[in-house]
């Protein structure tokens, strides 16, 4: 796996393009899950009782960065094998979807619009919220597995 990791990013615009994604990723879910806060000024506050939700946004953004990265080498390598391809990208993106899911202020402005069916919603996102990122990075790693195996069966990389 490490080889494979050594093959993708050792070309530098896709170490930055997982650079780009990752805190593309960071920035929108710390805002909206109530870690950084722009007004007055701009402050990341994590508070201890909310450390694991804070590193499971961190884990979900690099390994999303990782994972899509991974799959656009994947891409251009196998642009004139489309049946190859497999659903690696597409489980990248329901991977960080599924990580995406929080509930700060504006989370509960949206879905509150919705009458009851709003409010179940949040409750029920509210209250799950760890276990989906933990769903999240379940997805993400067997992407991440996944991707590995066919760039090194598809590169010929020696184990």
């Amino acid at each position: 796996m490490a080889q494979t990791l050594k093959l993708v990013f050792s070309n530098y615009k896709y170490l930055v393009l997982a650079a780009i994604i990752s805190i593309g990723l960071f920035v929108p879910l710390s805002i909206v899950s109530e870690y950084i806060f722009l007004k007055p000024y701009l402050v990341m506050d994590v508070p201890s009782d909310r450390t694991l939700g804070f590193s499971l946004i961190v884990a979900v953004s690099i390994l999303s960065g990782i994972v899509i990265a991974m799959n656009v080498y994947r891409i251009k390598i196998l642009h004139n094998q489309a049946r190859k391809m497999g659903g690696g990208l597409f489980g990248s993106i329901i991977g960080a979807s599924a990580g995406a899911c929080s509930c700060g202020p504006i989370g509960f402005a949206i879905i509150s619009t919705f009458g009851t069916i709003g409010g179940i919603a949040t409750a029920f996102l509210s209250n799950y919220e760890i276990p989906l990122r933990l769903v999240a990075l379940a997805i993400l790693g067997y992407t991440y597995y996944t991707t590995t195996k066919s760039l090194s069966f598809e590169c010929k990389i020696k184990s």
